[in-house]
């Protein structure tokens, strides 16, 4: 039997991390770099040595002599049409066409995703979301921004949804639903658009919402901003501010799921980047979505933290390819 094996690339603002897994998806071997910021063909060149890399640690081929596959999980997306990439805050990429360099450069064809369809192929194949039964899986990224992919699962395994705009999954840049006459026009948004659910839900927003209801001390003796964990740390100690901004927290986020679960009513909801560390998320989000369902009765869609946690975009990365 073919033993596949597959390399994945995490392409990321400021470190490039690659990952090689056998059939089963165990790991072969691992390694991180720096990424070159602002130099496009660097980059291209630093994928392509870390590929090499993780070839010569592993041994290079399957044991029918076939070279590994290779899935890139990169900021952005590839546009269908014209095969350049669009939306990465990697600007440096950018109207390149960066999936076929990389697949010339390594005599092999070459798949690269946006990194939150990544996570999400990850935690649906051998993630928090692989129970038997699920079809379609929502993942997002609450992290320093909101990212989302949406992953569905067929016969050969796990495949992200790209869409003709390659835009499936960014509901991080919607307005953020039901919001209150405070709420508007909300943040302004590196889209260009004020109000995105990003501007909100990620960490950055977290903490300029912390700031702007208490000042720009927050909580702090010091007098300095404080950052999503600090203002997580205080909450549990028992600071009103804190947990005040917390709750907004959680009732804006159960707004922007119950947009996605009235959309696409997915079969589970997996959370990863750092916000999905706060275990009262699992607790509280749940009863709060329900109030903005369509419809009446308990919310049936489970809501999960990442298994893999920052290892599912090269993981998932990898996972690009069915076995």
């Amino acid at each position: 039997m073919t033993q596949r094996i597959r390399i994945g690339i995490d392409l990321g603002g400021t470190k490039i991390e690659g990952l090689a897994l056998d059939a089963g998806g165990a790991e072969l071997a691992r390694l991180r770099i720096p990424t070159p910021q602002h130099d496009y063909p660097a980059t291209v060149q630093a994928i392509i040595g870390v590929v090499g890399d993780l070839e010569r640690r592993i041994g290079g081929l399957n044991n029918l002599g076939e070279a590994p596959s290779v899935g890139v999980g990169m900021p952005g997306t590839i546009i269908p049409m014209t095969g350049l990439v669009k939306n990465a805050n990697s600007t440096w990429l950018n109207g390149q066409p960066f999936e076929r360099e990389l697949s010339a450069a390594l005599g092999r064809p070459v798949r690269c995703a946006n990194d939150a369809n990544c996570f999400a192929v990850s935690e649906a194949t051998d993630g928090a979301a692989a129970s038997v039964g699920v079809e379609l899986v929502f993942a997002a990224i609450l992290g320093t921004g909101t990212g989302g992919g949406i992953a569905i699962r067929g016969p050969e395994g796990a495949h992200a949804r790209i869409g003709p705009n390659g835009v499936s999954g960014e509901w991080g840049h919607n307005p953020l639903p039901w919001a209150t006459v405070a709420e508007l026009p909300g943040p302004a948004c590196y889209c260009g658009q004020h109000g995105c659910i990003e501007t909100w839900i990620s960490g950055t927003g977290l903490e300029r919402d912390h700031a702007a209801v208490n000042g720009p001390g927050g909580s702090s003796a010091s007098g300095q901003p404080l950052n999503g964990c600090e203002i997580a740390t205080a909450a549990a100690a028992g600071d009103a501010a804190a947990e005040a901004s917390l709750a907004r927290l959680e009732d804006r986020m159960a707004r922007a799921f119950a947009s996605v679960i009235n959309l696409l009513d997915p079969d589970v909801i997996v959370l990863g980047g750092g916000l999905s560390q706060l275990d009262r998320l699992y607790t509280n989000l749940p009863r709060l979505i329900e109030r903005h369902l369509f419809g009446d009765g308990a919310l049936a869609t489970p809501i999960l933290k990442a298994k893999h946690g920052d290892a599912s975009g090269v993981r998932g990365a990898a996972w690009l390819w069915p076995a």
